[in-house]
């Protein structure tokens, strides 16, 4: 089967698993992710055809969408090899979307530059407008508040911890999303991300301001 054949019926195996979801990881966070991944590879390079296919297939293995990630991978997996997909590629997509996860802080080194740009990619649709438009999404779909200030901040979390523990979408960006302009692979990735952080500082800043300046549990974010 053609590359192209390939990408088309992808596109619509994952568009089916992602439709229905309200919690930030819907279908157009996907087409978002892919167009990016592929805006990277153009300045760093990598294998065109990997880089596509693993960032359209990155979130159908992650437990939020297939509910463990073992389904998913299985999921992932069969699907790839029902294609005709070749194996080497199979072995680099799954590479990639088995590491490609924040996962509480607990981040893998990505060992290829198709994984470093399709992680690249996902990281900056976390952050920036859509990243904040995303993380509030999420908390509303995991019944948590906009912010609480009697909820501390985590700072080392079990993979578990960070699935199912309690947080608020306000302790979530330094949680996580400030985190991720340090985490980036590549030179293109990290310049994009500079102009996200900062506006989600500024966002910050005027929420701090609209609550009443109470940053309880809240450490200085302006790294």
């Amino acid at each position: 089967m053609e590359n192209v054949e390939i990408i088309k019926k992808a596109k619509d195996f994952v568009k089916e698993q992602h439709w229905n979801d309200y919690s930030g990881h819907d279908w157009w966070h996907i087409m978002r992710v892919t167009n990016t991944a592929k805006a990277i590879s153009i300045q760093e390079g990598g294998n065109d055809f990997i880089i596509e296919l693993a960032a359209l297939l990155h979130d159908v293995a992650d437990e939020k969408i297939s509910g463990s990630e073992e389904e998913g991978l299985l999921k992932v997996s069969k699907w790839l090899k029902e294609n005709d997909v070749e194996g080497r590629i199979i072995s680099a997509v799954i590479e990639i979307v088995t590491t490609i996860s924040f996962k509480g802080g607990n981040l893998k080194h990505m060992n290829t530059i198709e994984g470093k740009i399709v992680q690249d990619a996902d990281r900056l649709d976390a952050m920036g407008a859509i990243g904040i438009a995303r993380t509030f999404a999420y908390s509303g779909a995991k019944d948590h508040p906009i912010y609480d200030p009697d909820l501390p901040v985590r700072d080392h979390m079990t993979h578990e911890e960070y699935r199912h523990g309690k947080g608020s979408a306000i302790n979530h960006f330094h949680e996580k999303l400030l985190k991720l302009k340090d985490a980036m692979n590549t030179e293109y990735g990290k310049r994009l991300a500079e102009e996200r952080h900062e506006y989600m500082i500024k966002f910050l800043d005027q929420f701090f301001l609209e609550w009443g300046n109470d940053k309880k549990n809240f450490r200085p974010y302006c790294q």
